[in-house]
């Protein structure tokens, strides 16, 4: 049986108040400087804190004593329309209508109108051996799109991995585009290798240039000695030609199975997975970023198309439409294996 705990924004205080607590689990609320509310939610391996009226990002991760998410100047979420107002999260949905690094053509913010959305409503969700924290925002435009998103994010007892997932449902009456992405900002291990299920060479370098990345002629060098390789990036040795980032994009991931599995593997013996459906999730993405500022290894960012805006999608033939009345679901399993 399924229990459904509701939360309100009055639960939510600059003191912890703990909600819920039976066997290893514990939820505790609180709310930070910013004013922003977090629910922290720990079983005997770590804790995730969530942010449940933000987007429902997953602010921060730590299991087995591992900081998973990227390092950052940001000490808080903070307030803001587009991501890059607290780009400091471990995981945010990046999307719906729109995703990725805007074109010159684009109208849309960097990833879209879902990272920030103020959500309706947040609840808890207990049954059997996992704890869950749901929520449901209606996005809804005069003369535009129309939809119901619902995000989730799962953990299990005794696991040192945990589900995110996104619900999306077309509310108009007519199809509405649909560009999602999973964007797990995953911390730099200095040596850690990569490993995946599909063949070295899916991943292919990206080839154009956005307007955020301003090239230096090490970075320039460094990418084309890069595309000769053909076999991608497969080990974190050379951080000084890291900046800026480095990307690499893997298309049409159901040609090479069915459920793909991306591995991070630490020198010191831990390792880092995420696993999807590429029924659900067609393409994928690798960022690899270090500088004085950010540092970041995301292995793999799950999703629908390229992070190349929508008129790049439209162009590829890559964007999804969704029909009215239609849903679609998406799940990704990440952690400390």
């Amino acid at each position: 049986m399924k229990a459904i705990i509701a939360l309100i924004p009055e639960q939510f205080g600059a003191q912890p108040r703990e909600l819920y607590r039976c066997g290893e689990f514990r939820v505790t609320a609180f709310r930070y400087d910013s004013g922003i509310a977090a629910l922290k939610l720990a079983n005997g391996r770590g804790h995730l804190t969530v942010l449940p009226y933000y987007g429902q990002m997953v602010w921060d991760a730590e299991f087995d004593g591992h900081q998973l998410k990227m390092e950052n100047m940001f000490s808080q979420p903070r307030r803001g329309e587009s991501i890059i107002d607290s780009y400091g999260c471990f995981a945010f949905h990046s999307g719906l209508r729109r995703n990725g690094c805007p074109a010159p053509d684009d109208d849309h913010p960097l990833h879209g109108e879902m990272p920030c959305a103020a959500m309706d409503r947040a609840w808890l969700e207990v049954e059997g051996d996992t704890l869950a924290i749901g929520g449901s925002v209606e996005y809804v435009k005069g003369f535009g799109d129309h939809y119901l998103a619902q995000p989730r994010v799962r953990l299990t007892a005794g696991s040192g991995q945990f589900g995110i997932e996104m619900r999306v449902t077309n509310l108009a009456s007519v199809a509405m585009p649909l560009q999602y992405m999973c964007h797990m900002n995953y911390a730099y291990v200095p040596g850690a290798t990569f490993r995946q299920n599909l063949p070295g060479s899916a991943l292919q370098l990206r080839e154009s240039v956005p307007a955020h990345v301003q090239p230096t002629p090490q970075w320039l060098a460094y990418t084309r000695k890069l595309a000769e390789r053909g076999h991608g990036l497969c080990e974190l040795n050379e951080p000084e030609c890291y900046d800026p980032e480095i990307v690499f994009f893997a298309d049409e991931l159901s040609q090479y199975v069915d459920q793909a599995e991306f591995f991070m593997l630490a020198p010191q013996g831990h390792r880092f997975v995420t696993r999807f459906s590429t029924a659900q999730f067609n393409y994928g993405t690798r960022w690899i970023l270090h500088n004085g500022d950010q540092k970041v290894a995301a292995f793999i960012l799950p999703a629908t198309c390229r992070p190349e805006g929508y008129l790049a999608a439209k162009r590829a033939g890559s964007l999804l439409m969704l029909a009215a009345g239609e849903t679609r679901e998406f799940c990704v399993t990440t952690g400390v294996v």
